[in-house]
């Protein structure tokens, strides 16, 4: 092997060892955050059931049709609240390993975007929990026959929320996801302006998509959605003006 060959190799395998620090140093992070909440897991699965179990006819309680499920249910709920806890220091991890190769313009506007991220994703977590959930389950638990009783599995409801918690998640992105395309020069703020009306059809088949199958969760994630697009299209307006040529003045 040749001295080029070599010296091409050691900066490879300096990269693998630093990823694979950074991969250990998050994996580590979640599980401490985890060992930290196990011991209110229950706690935690009563405060995300909370929208649910507020509007539940007296005298009726969620169940479990699985016997594992008392146990699981409440365990994987602290997983993904531990994962998500920790995916500020994840990203400043995965920033870390990233930045030595980005210009320094790169740089300037990669860590206000990524932050806004940060917040945005927690931000649609928050509006599902708070302004989707009690709207969606009351309308459930008021439709249904008279001599039906609402009893519904905790397991069954948590995948029912986590689903939520993720697509709002992802959907309160859509301003970040507006400004990178603008700012790549992939699409101009007039020309996505003009395909509003493709754009709101695009919002409406994903709420089709990421939500239950009824009009009122599909509406509240579309809705959204379209805003946020608006936003994204002012925010690029302001943050990326169009540069004037002066010959053409």
């Amino acid at each position: 092997m040749s001295t080029e060959d070599k010296d091409q190799e050691q900066p490879l395998i300096s990269h693998l060892v630093e990823l694979r620090q950074r991969l250990m140093r998050s994996v580590l992070a979640v599980l401490l955050i985890f060992l930290a909440l196990f011991y209110f897991a229950n706690d935690l699965y009563l405060f995300v059931s909370a929208p649910l179990t507020a509007l539940l006819p007296e005298g009726t309680s969620m169940i479990a049709t699985d016997v594992t499920s008392p146990f699981f249910a409440p365990f994987k709920l602290t997983m993904v609240v531990s994962l998500g806890l920790a995916m500020p220091y994840i990203l400043h991890q995965a920033w870390s390993f990233i930045a030595p190769g980005l210009y320094n313009n790169e740089k300037k506007l990669a860590i206000p975007l990524l932050l806004s991220s940060i917040v945005l994703f927690y931000a649609g977590i928050a509006f599902a929990y708070f302004v989707v959930f009690p709207i969606i389950f009351g309308f459930f638990t008021s439709v249904g026959p008279d001599n039906v009783e609402i009893m519904t599995d905790i397991s069954s409801y948590l995948n029912f929320v986590l689903k939520l918690f993720f697509a709002f998640g992802i959907t309160f992105e859509i301003p970040i996801a507006t400004l990178l395309l603008i700012r790549s020069g992939a699409v101009s703020a007039d020309n996505l302006a003009s395909k509003r009306a493709y754009v709101i059809v695009v919002c409406f088949i994903f709420g089709m998509l990421l939500t239950p199958p009824d009009i009122i969760s599909q509406s509240l994630l579309a809705i959204p959605m379209w805003l946020l697009f608006e936003l994204g299209l002012f925010m690029s307006r302001l943050l990326f003006k169009p540069v004037v040529d002066d010959e053409s003045l």
